[in-house]
Formats: structure tokens, sequence, C-alpha cells
């Protein structure tokens, strides 16, 4: 079984911006994403109230090279202002093929 080199690039968001991050990763060249409810506590506290949802857990299977460029995007466009976190480490997937 052929194993590849992938990275698996986390982002944990506010269900506010869950279609227009999904939108720009697949742009950025995402082939597929894994989207959860998450819920949890941070810097910027709890979620106020059930209206404001869960926040979400999109997680992705990439190339070094794409996965730079979702963080870079997610640290310019959401880290300053809302409540996002995004980290990534290098995983070895089957069917590498089907990511890249």
């Amino acid at each position: 079984m052929k194993l590849t080199e992938l990275y698996l690039v986390t982002i944990i968001t506010e269900r506010y911006f869950r279609n227009e991050i999904l939108e720009k990763v697949k742009e950025l060249g995402a082939k597929g994403y894994t989207l959860t409810d998450a819920t949890g506590e941070g810097s910027r506290g709890i979620r106020a109230s059930d209206f404001e949802g869960k926040n979400v857990k999109i997680e992705l299977v990439v190339s070094k090279e794409v996965g730079n460029d979702i963080i870079d995007y997610i640290a310019d466009a959401y880290f300053e202002n809302y409540a996002v976190i995004t980290y990534a480490h290098p995983v070895s997937v089957v069917r590498g093929d089907k990511y890249i």
C-alpha cells in the first residue's frame, strides 16, 4: 500500500463564515473537505447565544503548497477580527492522488 505525504489543515470558525471559507479553499486548490459542528472556549470566550449557532470545524487534506495558501488566506482575512483558529500537520494518506 502506497502512502502519500500531505497536510491536514484544520480551520475552526464561526458558522457565519462557513460557505465563504469553503468556496475560497476550493478556489485555492482543495479537492474536498470534512465539515463538523464544533464547540469550545477560547480567547474570545464561549459563544454568546444559540442564535449564533455552533462553530464549525473544516478539515482538508491538501499538498503543503495549497495548505500554506489556505493558512495565509485565513490569517489575512479572519484572524484580526474573528474567532478563528487554523492549524496543520503532516499526514500519510492512502490514495493521495485524490487530494492533489
